[in-house]
């Protein structure tokens, strides 16, 4: 691999010089050195650097976006040839949205982790739209995303489904009907993802379904505070059965009857190489095999 790449992404990545030396266990000289070389060859100054401030300056930007992506590529190359002759083993950077690596990927990595010692994984937790470009891009070995992706670069194979329902607090008066019409959802304080979520997408499409537009709403960024409002007796909130399955063992949450629900959602495996290293093929093999995964 190019030192001189390594270097600049990581003095990039700290913001710093002293900090990129202290990580690469180099004296600041030499790192800076490295970016002096590196600019030379390029013929382009790269970054903007004070006394308080390292940053990218435009030609950085495009140079520091490949230059992840060919120390990503020489990574994997390495596992690839060291797999050849020895047992599923080395680093693993796997990418998840937020629903399923919060509330599944935990599971799936305890048992990885019991399997397999010698893998060592690292995780990001993001949108799926992140996730899916960082896979594309080779920063991450391999993601597990929800909804359909129009990239046909990745390589795609179905997943699990995951299902969305509505839940009310144990002591909600919705509790007491059958079925619970359209209207009286719309009449309740519904507790939302943020704009952008995969679950904020889902509840849309719900309001649709049901034709309804409620009018109170509280918005939290992540689904741990949600649980917590809706137990309260807050109101309302549609949330996948994998992120409750606690909740509704312990009767904290119910699920409320609804007409046309639950809403089905896909999740699915995404890879960026024909070859895999054989740590991603069993992590990809438990995926598959895993009964976590079965609601």
């Amino acid at each position: 691999m190019d030192q001189h790449l390594l270097v600049f992404v990581t003095v990039v990545q700290n913001e710093s010089f002293s900090k990129a030396a202290k990580e690469l266990h180099m004296t600041q000289p030499a790192v800076s050195q490295y970016i002096r070389i590196l600019e030379e060859s390029l013929g382009a100054r790269l970054l903007e650097r004070t006394n308080k401030y390292v940053r990218l300056n435009k030609t950085g930007e495009i140079v520091f976006h490949h230059a992840k992506e060919i120390i990503g590529l020489y990574s994997k190359m390495q596992h690839l040839v060291e797999d050849v002759t020895n047992k599923p083993q080395g680093d693993i950077t796997i990418g998840a949205s937020y629903t399923f690596g919060e509330y599944v990927l935990p599971h799936i990595l305890s048992v990885l982790q019991k399997k397999y010692p010698a893998i060592q994984p690292t995780v990001t937790i993001a949108n799926t739209k992140t996730i899916a470009e960082h896979v594309e891009s080779h920063q991450l070995d391999v993601g597990i995303v929800e909804g359909e992706l129009t990239d046909k670069e990745l390589i795609e194979e179905k997943l699990a489904e995951d299902y969305m329902v509505v839940v009310a607090s144990q002591k909600h008066p919705l509790l007491e009907k059958e079925i619970v019409t359209s209207e009286a959802l719309e009449k309740e304080r519904w507790i939302l993802r943020e704009e952008g979520s995969g679950t904020r997408d889902a509840s849309e499409k719900v309001f649709a379904q049901l034709e309804i537009n409620p009018s109170k709403r509280i918005h939290f960024s992540s689904t741990q505070p949600i649980k917590e409002a809706v137990e309260a007796g807050l109101g309302v909130s549609l949330l996948s059965k994998w992120a409750i399955q606690k909740e509704l063992r312990n009767g904290d949450l119910k699920v409320l009857e609804i007409e046309g629900l639950p809403l089905t959602r896909q999740f699915s495996i995404i890879t960026n190489a024909v070859y895999q290293t054989k740590a991603l093929e069993v992590f990809v093999d438990l995926l598959r095999k895993n009964d976590v995964l079965t609601i």
